[in-house]
C-alpha cells in the first residue's frame, strides 16, 4: 500500500513542496499506526525547506514536513496494550527524523502520543499541541514561572506564543504580550493583561521576571529587560545569523546571572497527556488562523511565511484532497 505525504526534493520557496506517494508504514513493536486527520505548519520546517538549517542539521532529501498530528488509530504494533483501534489520539513526530506528519498516516512510538481532548476536532487539537508542550517546558520547567510574576511573551500572536499567553494566565502571572497592534484583540482574548506593539524599542518595554521569546532575534538586548532575578527562555534563534545568535545564547551562561535558556521541545506521552487535561479543563482554547488541504501544502507554508498569522495554519488530510490510500 502507498499513501500521500507532503515534502520537498530540493531546497527553495514554497513551490518546491509537493504531495508524494510513499509506502504505507507498518507499526513496529511499541508503535501505533495513526490515520492522520490534521497537522499544522511550523516555522522551523520553513527554515529547513529554505535550506537555512543545512549547516546545523544535515538531512537527506526528499524531506517530509509536518511535526504535530491528530487522528485515529488504525493498527497496533506488537506489545501495545494501552490503546485500541479507533482511539482518537494526538502527538508529534521527531522533527529531526525522516518521518513527517503532513501525511495520510504515521507509525509512531506510543511514547509520543496521547488521547485527544474530549470534544476537540483534529484541526483544533493540532493548533495548540506543539505550542502547549513547548510553553509548558519553557514556563514551568525552565523558567519556573510563579503566580504574580511579570511575564513577557514575545511573538504572542504566533503558534507558540499564543499558547504561552494562555499558560501564563493559567499559572497566575501578569502577562504582557509583545505583538502587532492588529493582533491586540486576539491576544487579549487569550488572557494577556497588556499588549505592547512589537515596533516599540526593546529599551522602552519595561522589566520582567520572565521573558518567553519565540522570535530568536536581538536576544542579548531582550535579556537586558530582565529583573535582577529574572529568567529568559528562547525557543528559537536567528536563522539568518546562526553563529552570532547561538553564540550569544551560550555567552549568556558565562557573563552575568541572566542566562538565556534555549531548548527544542521533545514532548513525551506524559507531557502530551498533561496538555490534554489542560484542554479538557478549559485552560486552553484553539488558535486556528486558516485551514488548507494537504494538496495545498505550498500555499499553507507560504501563508505562514508571509506573516500576520494569529495562532496556527492548519493542514487537513482527507482522501479527496490527497488521494486515497491504495
Amino acid at each position: 500500500m502507498t499513501m500521500a505525504a507532503a515534502g520537498f526534493r530540493r531546497y527553495g520557496g514554497p513551490e518546491v513542496l509537493e504531495v508524494m506517494r510513499i509506502a504505507m508504514p507498518e507499526p513496529d513493536a511499541g508503535q501505533v499506526l495513526v490515520k492522520i486527520e490534521a497537522s499544522s505548519v511550523n516555522g522551523g520546517e520553513i527554515a529547513q525547506r529554505q535550506g537555512k538549517l543545512r549547516a546545523l542539521a544535515r538531512v537527506s532529501l526528499p524531506r517530509y514536513v509536518g511535526v504535530d498530528f491528530a487522528g485515529e488509530i488504525l493498527a497496533l504494533g506488537p506489545g501495545v496494550t494501552e490503546y485500541s483501534i479507533g482511539d482518537r489520539v494526538w502527538g508529534t513526530v521527531d522533527e529531526r527524523g525522516s518521518v513527517g506528519a503532513a501525511a495520510e498516516a504515521v507509525a509512531i512510538d506510543t511514547g509520543r502520543v496521547s488521547h485527544m481532548p474530549e470534544g476537540w476536532s483534529a484541526a483544533d487539537a493540532v493548533s495548540v499541541l506543539a505550542g502547549a508542550a513547548t510553553a509548558v517546558i519553557g514556563l514551568r520547567d525552565k523558567a519556573r514561572l510563579r503566580p504574580g510574576e511579570r511575564l513577557l511573551v514575545r511573538g504572542a500572536s504566533g503558534g507558540v506564543g499564543s499558547v504561552a499567553v494562555q499558560l501564563g494566565r493559567m499559572y497566575g502571572a501578569h502577562v504582557t504580550a509583545l505583538a502587532s497592534q492588529a493582533s491586540e484583540q486576539f491576544v487579549r482574548g487569550l488572557g494577556a493583561d497588556e499588549v505592547i506593539d512589537y515596533h516599540t524599542s526593546l529599551d522602552a518595554i519595561g522589566t520582567y521576571d520572565v521573558v518567553f521569546d519565540t522570535r530568536g532575534t536581538d536576544l542579548w538586548r531582550l535579556r537586558q529587560r530582565l529583573a535582577p532575578r529574572g529568567r529568559m527562555v528562547a525557543v528559537s534563534f536567528d536563522v539568518d545569523r546562526k553563529v552570532r545568535s547561538l553564540g550569544g545564547i551560550a555567552a549568556s551562561s558565562i557573563f552575568g546571572g541572566r542566562r538565556i535558556r534555549f531548548f527544542l521541545g521533545h514532548p513525551t506521552a506524559a507531557l502530551i497527556s498533561e496538555v490534554t487535561r489542560m484542554a479538557e479543563d478549559g485552560h486552553l482554547q484553539p488558535v486556528v488562523h486558516e485551514v488548507y488541504p494537504l494538496g495545498r501544502i505550498g500555499d499553507a507554508q507560504a501563508r505562514l511565511e508571509a506573516g500576520g498569522v494569529y495562532g496556527k495554519v492548519v493542514i487537513v488530510v482527507d482522501e479527496e484532497a490527497s488521494g486515497a490510500m491504495d
